[in-house]
């Protein structure tokens, strides 16, 4: 069985109560079917960035990002090629510069947008209309509508997927700015052998084959702090491009990460242990009061995220 796994970033832009969709094209994810605009994230692209160029590429659209809204994973299977291709959505909040009404949507000339086999058609449609058209999943579950399957015959084939760089490396992971009642905020240290050694970071990690980006959120604070905890709101997303970043792979390899960051709260802290089995990646655990953590060597995503916790 092959395994793959790829960002997708998707952008919810609405007027006048209307929202703007497209429908894949022949060479599209799902041929015939309507979705958000949107589409995969390129190697080392900003996830921002990445829906701002997707909307410009297939609606003609220049748009700006409000905030993050939702990140949902999904598994579509392959059984002719016994592969399976793993995907984190990313739902972006949309909204034109300068209060700017979109009078009209077209192509947006891009090689990748309409007419180049990815996307055929783009309109304005009101909720009702849009509820009478195929949707993908993803699409039907962030405009509140109802969730149909699609038939695995929907999804283009497999290999109308690019294959991965080998010496490419795109991560995705949840992390967590966790912290208890008294507002002591949980970080981890980052293990020798490992990129960032010795720096304090936000517990989290990648997320596995299938697991959706909280749940896998919610382990990693277990294996990584020994607290169980529950999360309370998304805060955003972070990225990361090291071309040469030197891990356990033991040769330089071009990383990409995408990291999304969510608030989490443990009702009932313990000491802080790490659980998880030997030779992991975070050497130790701790809980540290704001002003603590300000002093500590930070990760630039344990920065960024403590920086938030004022909030």
């Amino acid at each position: 069985m092959q395994f793959a796994r790829r960002v997708g970033v998707y952008g919810l832009l609405r007027d006048s109560g209307r929202v703007l969709v497209v429908r894949d094209g022949a060479e599209g994810e799902f041929p015939g079917v309507w979705r958000l605009p949107g589409g995969a994230v390129g190697h080392a692209e900003d996830p921002e960035r990445a829906v701002v160029r997707e909307v410009a590429e297939q609606a003609g659209l220049t748009v700006a990002v409000t905030r993050l809204l939702a990140v949902v994973a999904d598994v579509a299977t392959f059984a002719e090629d016994k592969a399976a291709l793993h995907t984190d959505r990313l739902l972006f909040e949309l909204s034109t510069p300068h209060g700017a009404r979109p009078e009209s949507a077209g192509p947006g000339g891009g090689s990748r947008g309409v007419g180049a086999g990815l996307v055929d058609q783009v309109c304005w449609l009101s909720l009702a209309e849009v509820a009478q058209l195929p949707l993908t999943p993803f699409t039907a579950e962030a405009l509140g509508l109802p969730v149909t399957p699609l038939p695995p015959a929907a999804h283009r084939s497999w290999d109308l997927f690019p294959p991965q760089h080998p010496d490419r490396r795109l991560r995705f992971g949840a992390y967590g700015l966790v912290t208890d009642p008294a507002g002591r905020i949980l970080l981890t240290q980052i293990a020798e052998g490992y990129p960032g050694a010795g720096l304090w970071h936000l517990p989290g990690g990648g997320t596995d084959h299938g697991e959706q980006p909280a749940t896998g959120l919610l382990r990693e604070v277990v294996e990584e702090g020994g607290q169980v905890g529950r999360v309370v709101e998304l805060l955003g997303v972070n990225n990361l491009h090291n071309p040469a970043a030197l891990g356990p792979e033991g040769r330089p390899l071009d990383w990409h990460g995408v990291r999304v960051i969510y608030r989490v709260l443990v009702d009932v802290p313990t000491d802080a242990v790490v659980t998880e089995s030997a030779g992991g990646s975070t050497a130790r655990a701790g809980w540290f009061t704001r002003d603590e953590a300000a002093d500590l060597p930070l990760s630039d995503i344990a920065a960024v995220a403590i920086g938030q916790s004022g909030r």
